[in-house]
């Protein structure tokens, strides 16, 4: 039998050895690159195009266009990139992921395959996950690409729709991938092509891969618009009947799941509480909706970790990067009962109008790659959702970082004590210190801990993010304590000062184990760069919310036989990360799942959205008439009225309402009479009406003169039609998907059912657009002036 293990080594041999050939073809070209003069060298980009149009492939021209960066970047920069850069980027090329450790230069390893991609002139998304890396990126490198013949946009949410349209139509465009989604969804609700910006996707090469197709891939990009008239009270009512609940009599918060479920007497209580028979009831679908996600907010986020209130209103920090998350809104009426719980202006919950996952964003890429220091972990959910393998680069010097076992105290008091015992050592030392938390809460009262040692020192979280770069690009002077949430400052190299190697280089000192262990790694990472000397370190408590969630009572149990005290005992075992490890593959499993579920879900409205914008394109794009959209849509109403009027034998149809339909949807009221439709089969009648309706549209082409305003009449009848339809598929298709977990407990698939009722409710939109389009043009009055 094949071991699958030694499989995925030989495949890693085999990739190593063809990208080591690959590298030693482009260092071939070194020296006849250094020997061009520079319009020589700039010479090479119109020639590479030029062998790109008589046929040649990317392939063909990779080893000598990937030369001619290297000799630009060492001229325009100052930078010649290494060996492994080379070997990087060619992955990259490959449309997979560079998995390349913090410090070993990713920003200059992608400059030489996003050159080669951009030659064709198709746009090259270089995507990045904010927007201070988009802005640095794109004017740092693009003088190189510039230097090269090729043209640089950036895109950022503040530009207009021009100036996006002109960032977009550059041959390499930095863009973050929050930006790229919304133009995409933007795009697709235009009513003209010309307002449109992006072109159709080409390449996409995101930067920090596992930061943007992982973690925040668990939320969809939503576009909403005015919501429906809303009950405000409800959500204030429900906050303050949830506060007024006992945990584990009236309900149960399963913390590994992060659910609150009602007991029997919370639900007692309910009934009581706002009067009712039944909370369960079919008329109190609305209220236990609202119930449910009081519950959730109140017992399952907190303050300062899954969000922050500023200026009085609850904005969201990202739980993977520590960053808040501008713009970005709970739906479903979650965020609301955040403002409810933290008594803030509550605000309407809009209507969602396009939504898209970024799973399938960037899907919708002809070729996508991507280049992380950590993304290994995750290498199934790559291969399988993205179809993107993760190749491991060697690093351009060896690893001198030292990481220590981690420490496991019995509680959160002994830890911290701990961890500032030892900051104080090292900052004694002069030793640049880099320390990791999970919370805002958290690192705020590290800070205050500090306060009262006398350590200097900054802090990085969610609510003073603005300064991140500078305060993460000077942590590795000597002396420098800085505290940071997660991972915030990614993207940013931290140099060592002089003296520091001396030292031991940075310290990285880790507070508490993330749920992700690629958190950790690269928290880890941030240390030892480029052969530099590092030090890691992270400390433990059985209070820990990892701990709590997964393992920590039989590590408690551990504790005991080994008659540990509880004071401040500390263990130092392999046990304990090999358990932490454990955890957080649990949690990792979990949140794939998770991602997995909404993506398959997606993946159905995904099917829908496709259709829906390429039927919505076809209508924009037209030039010179609609009439083979429109006058089939007609005809398909029509038949669709017939059928169900014309059941069994023919003495048993119902004429009355076709003739109704015929006078209130296709013509004058009276046009058509039961006796016209007697003794007609059922093609006859269809034949009949269809006949009557292609008159309707020749009086209304000859009562205008100019065929564009025809054109333009039609084009706003159906786009505004299926604008408003597709609206309310999008709400009725996530009620849906909310209500049909319950069907799993009938023993059916809900993801099969949700695929079958979304089918159905699919067809009757395309049914209602269609009818809602034939009456609207068939009984409309076309004037001259209409603009």
């Amino acid at each position: 039998m094949a071991n699958p293990l030694r499989n995925i080594i030989e495949n890693d041999k085999k990739e190593m050895l063809r990208l080591n050939r690959l590298a030693d073809q482009v260092e071939a070209f070194q020296d006849d690159m250094a020997s061009l003069s520079d319009a020589e060298l700039q010479a090479k980009t119109p020639y590479f195009r030029q062998l790109l149009a008589e046929g040649k492939s990317l392939d063909d021209i990779l080893p000598e266009a990937f030369a001619v960066v290297r000799e630009g970047a060492k001229r325009v920069l100052g930078l010649f990139p290494f060996r492994v850069q080379i070997m990087g980027s060619a992955v990259l090329h490959g449309g997979n992921i560079s998995e390349m450790r913090t410090g070993e230069g990713k920003t200059l390893t992608a400059t030489m395959a996003v050159y080669l991609n951009a030659l064709p002139a198709e746009g090259v998304h270089v995507v990045t996950v904010n927007e201070y890396l988009a802005a640095r990126d794109g004017e740092e490198m693009g003088e190189l690409y510039q230097w090269l013949g090729l043209t640089v946009g950036i895109n950022t949410s503040e530009k207009s729709a021009a100036e996006k349209r002109e960032a977009y139509h550059a041959d390499i465009t930095y863009s973050t991938n929050s930006e790229i989604g919304f133009d995409y969804l933007r795009d697709n609700m235009v009513a003209t092509k010309e307002e449109r910006v992006q072109r159709p996707l080409n390449f996409a090469l995101v930067d920090e891969t596992d930061s943007i197709l992982i973690d925040e891939a668990r939320t969809p990009l939503i576009i909403s618009g005015a919501p429906e008239q809303e009950n405000t009270q409800l959500y204030i009512r429900a906050d303050r009947f949830v506060k007024s609940l006992t945990d584990e009599v009236d309900f149960k918060v399963d913390l590994e799941a992060k659910t609150v479920l009602l007991q029997d007497e919370g639900i007692a209580k309910a009934e009581r509480y706002f009067n009712l028979d039944n909370l369960y009831g079919a008329s109190n679908t609305a209220l236990t909706h609202h119930i449910d996600q009081a519950l959730r907010a109140n017992y399952t986020m907190d303050n300062n970790k899954d969000y922050v209130i500023r200026d009085g209103e609850v904005v969201l920090v990202d739980s993977f990067s520590g960053r808040i998350q501008e713009g970005r809104r709970f739906s479903d009426g979650l965020h609301q009962a955040l403002e409810a719980k933290e008594q803030v202006q509550l605000q309407e919950d809009n209507r969602a109008m396009a939504s898209i996952t970024y799973q399938n964003l960037f899907r919708r890429y002809k070729k996508l790659s991507g280049m992380t220091g950590t993304a290994k972990t995750e290498a199934e959910e790559f291969r399988e959702i993205y179809n993107m393998e993760i190749i491991t680069i060697p690093t351009n010097r060896p690893v001198r970082r030292h990481d220590e076992q981690d420490l496991l105290y019995p509680s959160l008091r002994a830890k911290f004590g701990a961890v500032v015992e030892l900051i104080k050592k090292l900052h004694d030392n002069g030793q640049p210190m880099l320390i990791g938390t999970v919370a805002v809460e958290t690192s705020e009262m590290l800070s205050q801990m500090l306060d009262q040692a006398g350590v200097a020192h900054n802090v990085l979280n969610a609510k003073n993010h603005a300064r991140e770069a500078e305060i993460i690009a000077n942590a590795g002077q000597r002396g420098a304590v800085t505290i940071a949430t997660n991972m915030a400052g990614r993207g940013t190299d931290i140099k060592l000062g002089p003296g520091v190697a001396q030292l031991g280089g940075l310290a990285v000192i880790g507070t508490e184990r993330h749920e992700s262990r690629r958190i950790d790694n690269q928290l880890r990472g941030r240390a030892g760069r480029q052969g530099d000397n590092g030090y890691s370190q992270f400390f433990l408590s059985l209070e820990d919310d990892l701990m709590i969630r997964f393992g920590g009572e039989r590590i408690r149990l551990m504790m005991e036989r080994m008659n540990l005290d509880e004071s401040d005992s500390v263990i130092r075992n392999r046990l304990i990360t090999r358990s932490v490890e454990s955890a957080q593959r649990r949690v990792e499993g979990n949140n794939y799942d998770s991602r997995k579920n909404v993506l398959q879900y997606d993946d159905v409205m995904s099917q829908q959205r496709n259709t829906f914008y390429d039927n919505r394109n076809q209508v924009i794009e037209e030039e010179d008439t609609l009439v083979d959209v429109l006058m089939p849509m007609v005809e398909r109403t029509i038949n669709r009225v017939v059928d169900s009027h014309t059941i069994g034998k023919p003495e048993e149809w119902e004429l009355g309402p076709i003739v109704d339909f015929a006078g209130a949807i296709l013509t004058v009221e009276g046009t058509v009479t039961v006796e016209d439709l007697q003794n007609k089969t059922q093609k006859e009648i269809e034949d009949y009406l269809y006949a009557i309706a292609k008159g309707v549209y020749a009086a209304k082409e000859k009562q205008l003169s100019d065929p564009a305003q025809l054109l333009q009449f039609a084009r706003v009848v159906i786009l505004r039609v299926s604008d408003a339809q597709w609206t309310d598929h999008m709400e009725a298709m996530n009620e849906l998907r909310d209500a049909i977990q319950l069907r799993g407990y009938g023993q059916l698939n809900p993801l099969i059912e949700y695929q079958n009722e979304g089918f159905r409710m699919f067809e009757e939109m395309i049914a209602g657009i269609e009818y809602d389009v034939t009456r609207l043009f068939m009984k409309a009055e076309i004037r001259q002036n209409l603009r």
